[in-house]
């Protein structure tokens, strides 16, 4: 059956941490973008500092929101951010809010990641035991070097990580609280200031084969990093928390897919569960449907 996602307003799916225009030699939507093109939408992707603060990020996504509606001629956006694209898009929104039309988070650290806060640690002398900051370092680096080709770290990627923690994403909520739900665990008001907000995720778990699944370099990231939650321990991507990514409408948080699952990203493994391209087109599907 053919899709119809022709929503009214274009839609931008915005990259988070470390994104790149290609991860590890392919696309970083991959294939989703063109699906949704297939399906009706008008889909663009901008591109903003692989590193930066969340709000420095919210002001290049801005400008290349006003660049999309005066080359189309649209009067608002659609965001759709993964992981900390979606800390850009609520930021664009709450600044913006008649140039955008909804913000869907994927896999979004609405509420800080456990894993950024013990990065940070890992990286500041003396916070941690020797060889556990050494350990959590060095899996850090690697994991950025498969995902860019840069065997180092990026220069600012500290000042970026401190804006991922609890605190520094605490800190973000305080002034731009748009979407957040009022306890934890639990949904956000969807409408506010004529903007519609939404967010999906996902978790590691265990399935029949799932030994198979370690031929995915992103996986095996994903699933050392996991190690280090505790509050929502067995209830994470690997990077971001569960509850932690709820936003407005909470479509589901508990999909059968890591991280870098959410933007297809499986190193060529054939997924057998969620069809994340297939969440992006039904996505898009329901904001057609709600006139957006």
């Amino acid at each position: 059956m053919q899709r119809n996602a022709t929503t009214q307003f274009p839609i931008l799916l915005v990259h988070g941490l470390f994104g790149f225009d290609r991860v590890a030699g392919s696309e970083l939507f991959l294939g989703i973008k063109q699906a949704l093109r297939s399906a009706g939408a008008r889909v663009f992707i901008p591109y903003l500092s692989a590193t930066y603060a969340n709000e420095a990020r919210g002001e290049e996504l801005l400008l290349q929101i006003d660049r999309v509606l005066s080359g189309t001629g649209a009067s608002r956006v659609n965001l759709i951010g993964h992981g900390q694209g979606a800390l850009a898009s609520r930021y664009a929104a709450a600044l913006a809010p008649g140039k955008v039309a909804s913000v869907t988070s994927v896999s979004g650290p609405n509420h800080g990641s456990e894993l950024a806060d013990f990065l940070r640690k890992a990286l500041t002398p003396g916070r941690l035991p020797e060889h556990v900051a050494s350990r959590v370092a060095t899996l850090f680096v690697d994991f950025i070097a498969l995902l860019s080709g840069q065997a180092q770290l990026p220069h600012n990627a500290i000042a970026a990580l401190a804006a991922l923690t609890t605190e520094g994403v605490g800190a973000f909520n305080d002034k731009y609280p748009q979407g957040l739900p009022k306890s934890w665990g639990s949904k956000g008001q969807e409408l506010v200031n004529g903007v519609r907000y939404y967010s999906w995720s996902g978790t590691l778990q265990d399935a029949p084969g799932e030994a198979l699944r370690t031929a995915d370099p992103f996986q095996v990231f994903c699933r050392a990093f996991s190690e280090y939650f505790i509050t929502e321990a067995g209830q994470n991507d690997g990077l971001v928390g569960r509850f932690s990514s709820h936003l407005g409408k909470v479509i589901r948080s508990d999909y059968p897919m890591d991280h870098m699952e959410a933007i297809n990203q499986t190193a060529g493994r054939m997924n057998k569960g969620t069809d994340p391209v297939a969440l992006y087109v039904r996505h898009a599907e329901r904001l057609r449907k709600a006139g957006l």
